[in-house]
């Protein structure tokens, strides 16, 4: 019997239900979870964002859930790069990548190498992208509801 190895990329900032909810469902999947942590670096490259909380403390926040085996640093935008560093024979992401090209192209740098993508519900009751939204609207003097609708 082959042994699952999991793997869950995801840069964690701003820790919220979603990213539980994807680490939940991917350890349910696998017989050991790795979550990769991106890197400050590589969030700045994808996403055009700073993290809010340091690389040290995402770490720390993601290798305390009960679900996650291992944790790595995520410093690759090609995760067959990641492939080969970690070994892994499962990738799991939010259904958001479903039918996207990166979430394509994912499919195709796996398949090439026999991993397995997994797509999980996304959660969107809560994204880091609306708690980040929420906090500059905070740090540029509104307070309350009134920051929280805009």
């Amino acid at each position: 019997m082959t042994v699952r190895i999991g793997y869950a990329s995801g840069v964690y900032d701003l820790f919220h239900v979603g990213h539980l909810n994807l680490l939940k469902h991917a350890r349910s999947q696998c017989d050991y979870l790795i979550a990769g942590v991106a890197s400050t670096d590589m969030t700045q490259r994808l996403k055009g964002t700073t993290p809010v909380i340091p690389l040290a403390e995402r770490l720390e926040i993601v290798r305390s859930v009960r679900y996650v085996d291992d944790v790595v640093i995520d410093e690759h935008l090609n995760k067959a790069d990641t492939w080969r560093e970690v070994g892994f024979n499962v990738f799991f992401k939010g259904d958001d990548w479903r039918g996207t090209e990166k979430g394509d192209r994912l499919e195709r740098d796996m398949a090439q190498i026999g991993v397995q993508v997994v797509y999980f519900p996304y959660t969107v009751t809560t994204s880091s992208t609306v708690l980040r939204r929420a906090l500059t609207l905070l740090e540029g003097g509104r307070t309350g509801d009134a920051a929280l609708k805009a």
